[in-house]
């Protein structure tokens, strides 16, 4: 999937038209912390997020984050774009929640793209 098909299927309008949005997008993230997606994302994913600042932006950035989506309509600033354009890294906002935005990218077969956190494997039980 693409950015351009990713924003098609959220119902999601693009706000970095400029930056090509054919790179593939193997797999997604929902964080709102910033260091669990330092701590837990791996390349090539969409994030999804309820931040707007310029941090989201230069955290996508280390982390090869392919696309940022801002869940619930959010817009961030105007200088958080500007950053985005210059980096590459298309920004698209969607009027669903961040529950219903990875349940529809799931459904459509983008997988978690977030690895367990060190010693967090020892406090999940199977059901």
């Amino acid at each position: 999937m693409n950015t351009k098909e990713l924003a098609k299927l959220i119902n999601g309008d693009i706000l970095t038209p400029e930056i090509p949005l054919n790179r593939e997008i193997k797999g997604g993230c929902g964080a709102d912390l910033m260091s669990d997606v330092l701590a837990s994302i791996k390349p090539e994913a969409v994030l999804l997020t309820g931040l707007c600042n310029i941090q989201v932006v230069r955290t996508a950035q280390m982390a090869d984050v392919r696309a940022i989506v801002f869940v619930r309509g959010k817009m961030p600033q105007p200088e958080t774009i500007e950053l985005a354009t210059r980096e590459q890294i298309p920004l698209v906002t969607s009027p669903f929640g961040m529950f219903e935005l990875c349940g529809r990218l799931y459904m459509a077969g983008l997988h978690s793209f977030e690895t367990p956190l060190p010693n967090q494997d020892e406090n999940v039980q199977s059901a």
